[in-house]
């Protein structure tokens, strides 16, 4: 199967899941409890985003003061992102994986294990520049009446 494939079966089939999870954890527990867990994990996810945004952040510009090019900042960025918006969706599926993505020491080995993949691939600006030279043919023009 395709990427495009299989992503649109995970948010197909994930929101059946999760509502049959909350409806069997709401009949074991009761309806308020289960709402108070959907709240509390939003809300701790909101604040967990914020506290790990700035501190990734942070790190951003730290490694772009010493001259170093941040990619594990910008992976941790990307998932940061995701996992506050996992934690932002009601449901408790999306909830662990966004408490994954924002635990720091989970998330670095998920950049780290992206960025020694190579599972994104990143080109250097100055490998770029070399690259587009590649296609430069040289030579001389003259016009002849």
């Amino acid at each position: 199967m395709k990427a495009f494939q299989i992503i649109f079966l995970v948010v197909l089939i994930i929101p059946f899941v999760e509502i049959y999870l909350l409806l069997q954890v709401g009949s074991l527990i009761g309806a308020f409890p289960t709402i108070f867990l959907v709240v509390f994990t939003a809300v701790l996810g909101s604040w967990l985003l914020k506290q790990q945004g700035f501190a990734t952040l942070q790190r951003f510009q730290e490694s772009l003061a010493r001259g170093t090019l941040p990619a594990y900042e910008i992976i941790e960025g990307v998932l940061i992102l995701l996992g506050g918006a996992l934690l932002l969706t009601p449901g408790f599926i999306t909830d662990m994986i966004g408490f994954v993505f924002l635990i720091p020491q989970l998330r670095g080995n998920i950049a780290k294990y992206v960025i020694e993949n190579k599972l994104i691939q990143t080109i250097h600006p100055f490998q770029q520049a070399k690259a587009a030279e590649k296609d430069v043919l040289e030579g001389e023009f003259r016009k002849e009446d």
